[in-house]
């Protein structure tokens, strides 16, 4: 690869770069919004090392071109990294979603040794997480009888008995995904990946409190929703578009 293309590769990247980050959200498809700062600094970067580099190399040093050979060439292989700094111009790469979560470790859900009383509010918007936790570690049951609201993206089961509602949380990027689930029944599975907010309530199964209990919906109303800018965390329901 010679050195005009180098440039070229430095300032693509670039804007590969500001692209994702500046111009659009794609990047919060890959990385936490703390990052994005510093992507967009890196894309800026990256093109004045372009141009820096055009200019330091306007004229060949003959030092470099003595005895007929330039060392200025590097491997061939480091023409693979323009594809990389293509896709994110042209086409980037979607965001995670139910083929990752099918096969993602689950997330550890913390231990919580108190619970606050829940509100009276029906239905009663929770995260997965909150619900998981509760479920598994609540020995009051208080979750027992409440009509509750949770919103994630559609995990099809295989079997088709049921399905996941699914949220993926990433703790700095899109390599160390991990996700959470609750299972839901009695309503019929929409496609793969698509965003809702069901309604439901406790799917009983195993002992409030511990372990064996199922972190699972029997669900009562199911609303597609817009997908969220930032969908790697495990927020409150938001209200379904009509």
């Amino acid at each position: 690869m010679r050195r005009p293309l180098q440039v070229t590769l430095l300032v693509l990247s670039g804007l590969g770069l500001l692209h994702a980050s500046l111009f659009t959200d794609l990047c919060l498809r890959y990385v936490k919004p703390s990052m994005r700062p510093m992507l967009v600094v890196s894309g800026f970067l990256l093109i004045l090392l372009g141009i820096a580099e055009a200019w330091s190399r306007r004229r060949p040093d003959a030092d470099e071109e003595h005895a007929g050979h330039n060392h200025s060439k590097v491997p061939r292989v480091a023409w693979l990294l323009f594809l990389p700094a293509l896709s994110l111009l042209f086409y980037a790469p979607p965001a995670l979603g139910a083929y990752t979560a099918s096969r993602a470790a689950p997330k550890a859900v913390a231990q919580q040794d108190s619970f606050d009383p829940l509100p009276a509010t029906s239905p009663l918007p929770m995260t997965l997480t909150d619900f998981t936790t509760r479920v598994q570690q609540d020995r009051k049951g208080s979750i027992k009888g409440h009509t509750l609201q949770m919103t994630g993206f559609v995990t099809p089961d295989k079997a088709g008995t049921y399905w996941d509602l699914t949220r993926i949380m990433i703790s700095c990027c899109a390599a160390d995904a991990q996700s959470i689930k609750v299972r839901v029944y009695g309503i019929p599975a929409l496609a793969a990946n698509t965003w809702v907010t069901i309604t439901g309530t406790w799917h009983a199964g195993g002992t409030l409190g511990t372990k064996s209990a199922m972190a699972a919906l029997d669900g009562v109303t199911v609303e597609k929703v817009a997908k969220p800018v930032n969908a790697y965390q495990d927020a409150l329901p938001f209200p379904a578009s009509r």
